[in-house]
């Protein structure tokens, strides 16, 4: 960014007085009329849309956006968000209103590395791997501030850093992590996000990492975040994360210490209350005048980048008629299409309308807008939900019988009796039908962030991976009438479907699919959408998992996973075929691209994801030519088994035969040693290309293997 913006902080922060200049650095900003300074309130939320104040567009929730692996319908995706968090900024202003949400500093998105399907929160990031997240947040970033003279919107990589869950001890929880963990998978997102999307705002996460608290850590705001990386921009605490320094993290004993803490390790911004008392911790000489300045001034510095004190700031335009548009309802709609992810079939899906007379949809998910919101979400003007549809897409040849079959949870009714009260009625709607559409899954409400769900026992968190149990009775009841049966999740995360894998016949992962989730579905299901979406997580079997609390990465994720998983990462099904052939690579100033040809041999025109990964396996020859010393530092036995390096999407019509680059750096081939340095070790390397990666599930499930290329390095 332009010097000129951190001369017109530095210039409004020397006219203020200390009291001025610390009151800037809440959430809340007053104003100060001397000074023609309006107030602020910084927290406002974007993460799939426009969040919490009012009409917006709903977009999938992050995981289903995650799925799409499309980094430039994803970018779209965000520029819809800052145009509509730029309109109500406006509209408000004009209005008045200054109040929480309504500002353009969006404190999205989350790019936390997805480590256990337990997570509550786990629906809001892009998964379990470092790369896919980089690449996503990345683009998401990119459509919030927007390539203009000013930032549209002002974006923010939360949570730094090492923040997984569970959320019940979240306030308290120290990370023990590797170097090794912190550096191969940690951190490169939050890299990336400041060094090529230049993110405005950082977020502290709630926790500690190795003994620091993150809002008031030396060593990743200080010596990583700003020193290494270059970071410019400001870093805002989570939300009363400064008060647990001394309510739970027991570091500090009062909250002017915490102030301290938290100011002298570079926190600039606080979501919260404590930094009402800058001016005691000044007094008992804990933190400088200068300190407190150099925040406030970072501070105005991303409030000049906006344009908040500019005449000619080309976004001053938006109005309330750039919210919830035509075009933007049809992009929701489109990302929910790509975000479904078909777990299997067995040939029953396209479901032939000529060949039904009657269907039964069954399930607690069936009718919910729960579902199509997930969390951090706006309110849609219009939602289709999965019944809705069903009945929309079906028309008016095919009956539709709805019964909700169960309650979504089990512990919010009294007794087993009352649990089942809705199975009977599901029953007699399947024995009556050609087939069933089972709609399962969770919602916010019990999936979700501590303090924000009725989970209460487990604070948003999961106790474990499979459905609950009045739903898996349900599913068990409806498949004794022997129908054929298309279960549709709805979930956050991953869940163990094994037993529901056994009676149905297709299975749909949809997410929290957004505003027009349920016509997406429908319309998959009825072969108007082709299935396209994959897998951002291992999907699990349950008992399988290191414990929780366990922020090694060992034995976690498609990289070190140690169990087969029930579907792993990277893995979707179509309703079409591709063939792989004739791969090969080219280096270029020190990157590397694969090129393949792909065909596509089924009968309809569909999209397909191809994925790059790269196998680290050392060669021989270099491995022996390592001394005892460098050895020491290289973790033989807990190396990624492969990684994702790079991915496409591309639309190919049925018979059509495209060749696709997939350019990647060479950093992608660096082993990070036990002490988070990085090598590139010479020797032949595994190049695979395809649509899954290249394990022996993947095989068996999609019936084909990635292509490989040895490459020397």
């Amino acid at each position: 960014m332009n010097d000129i913006f951190k001369d017109i902080a530095e210039k409004l922060v020397e006219q203020m007085t200390l009291e001025e200049a610390g009151s800037q650095l809440r959430y809340n900003a007053p104003a100060i009329e001397r000074l023609g300074i309006p107030a602020y309130n910084w927290w406002n939320e974007g993460l799939h849309g426009l969040a919490r104040s009012g009409t917006a567009t709903v977009f999938p929730q992050a995981i289903g956006l995650a799925a799409m692996f499309d980094r430039t319908l994803l970018e779209r995706i965000a520029d819809v968000v800052s145009t509509e968090a730029r309109a109500r900024y406006n509209e408000s202003t004009k209005e008045g209103d200054r109040g929480i949400y309504k500002g353009i500093t969006l404190w999205s998105p989350n790019i936390n590395i997805f480590r256990d399907p337990r997570w509550g929160r786990g629906q809001e990031t892009y998964g379990e791997d470092p790369y896919l997240t980089g690449e996503l947040g990345l683009a998401f970033i990119k459509g919030l501030q927007g390539n203009g003279k000013y930032l549209k919107t002002a974006a923010c990589a939360k949570h730094f850093a090492v923040h997984s869950g569970p959320e019940a001890v979240r306030h308290s929880f120290n990370a023990e992590v590797s170097e090794k963990d912190l550096a191969e998978t940690y951190l490169p997102a939050f890299e990336k996000a400041v060094k090529k999307g230049h993110v405005e705002t950082v977020m502290g996460a709630y926790n500690r990492t190795n003994g620091e608290p993150c809002c008031g850590s030396v060593t990743l705001l200080d010596r990583i975040l700003r020193k290494e990386w270059g970071f410019d921009g400001h870093v805002v605490s989570d939300c009363w994360a400064i008060r647990d320094f001394h309510e739970h993290h027991m570091v500090t004993n009062a909250p002017f210490e915490s102030v301290a803490m938290a100011i002298n390790a570079g926190c600039d911004l606080n979501c919260g209350d404590c930094f009402e008392c800058i001016q005691v911790a000044v007094d008992e000489g804990l933190v400088t005048e200068e300190a407190v300045r150099n925040a406030a001034v970072r501070i105005f510095t991303t409030r000049a980048r906006l344009g908040m004190f500019a005449e000619d700031c080309e976004y001053d335009s938006l109005g309330i008629l750039d919210i919830d548009t035509k075009e933007s309802r049809k992009l929701s709609y489109e990302a929910s299409c790509r975000s479904i992810v078909m777990l299997k079939n067995d040939g029953i899906l396209p479901l032939d309308k000529d060949k039904i007379k009657t269907i039964a949809v069954i399930g607690p998910t069936a009718a919910s807008i729960d579902v199509l919101n997930g969390n951090y979400n706006g309110t849609a003007a219009e939602y289709i939900t999965n019944l809705q549809g069903i009945v929309r897409a079906a028309g008016e040849d095919i009956r539709v019988i709805y019964a909700e079959g169960s309650h979504l949870y089990k512990d919010r009714v009294q007794n087993l009796a009352e649990a089942d009260d809705r199975i009977a009625e599901a029953v007699a709607a399947a024995k009556v039908s050609d087939v069933v559409i089972l709609s399962v899954g969770l919602d916010a409400s019990i999936e979700g962030e501590e303090g924000d769900t009725g989970n209460a026992f487990a604070a948003g968190d999961k106790v474990g991976l499979f459905l609950p149990d009045s739903q898996r009775r349900l599913i068990g009841s409806v498949a004794k009438t022997g129908k054929p049966i298309i279960l549709i999740n709805n979930t956050g995360s991953a869940m163990d479907l094994t037993e529901e894998e056994g009676y149905a016949s297709a299975i749909l992962q949809c997410w929290y699919s957004g505003e027009y989730g349920g016509l997406a579905v429908a319309d998959t299901i009825f072969g108007r959408n082709c299935p396209s979406g994959k897998l951002p997580v291992t999907f699990y079997k349950d008992g399988t998992l290191p414990d929780f609390t366990d922020y090694s990465m060992k034995g976690r994720t498609y990289r070190y996973l140690e169990e087969e998983p029930l579907y792993p990462f990277g893995f979707g099904l179509s309703y079409s075929k591709f063939d792989y052939d004739s791969p090969e690579t080219e280096e270029s100033d020190g990157n590397i691209t694969v090129s393949v040809n792909i065909t596509n041999t089924g009968c309809v025109d569909a999209e397909e994801v191809t994925e790059v990964y790269i196998a680290k396996d050392i060669a021989e020859k270099a491995y022996n030519e390592m001394n005892d010393a460098f050895l020491g530092r290289m973790a033989m036995d807990d190396q990624p088994r492969y990684s994702l390096a790079g991915f496409a999407r591309n639309l190919i019509k049925a018979g059509e035969t495209v060749r696709i680059s997939i350019p990647f750096e060479k950093e992608s081939f660096e082993t990070v040693l036990t002490d988070g340095t990085r090598e590139l070790l010479r020797g032949k390397y595994k190049i695979y290309i395809g649509g899954s990666q290249p394990d022996e599930l993947s095989k068996r499930l999609t019936g084909s293997a990635p292509l490989n290329i040895e490459i020397n390095i």
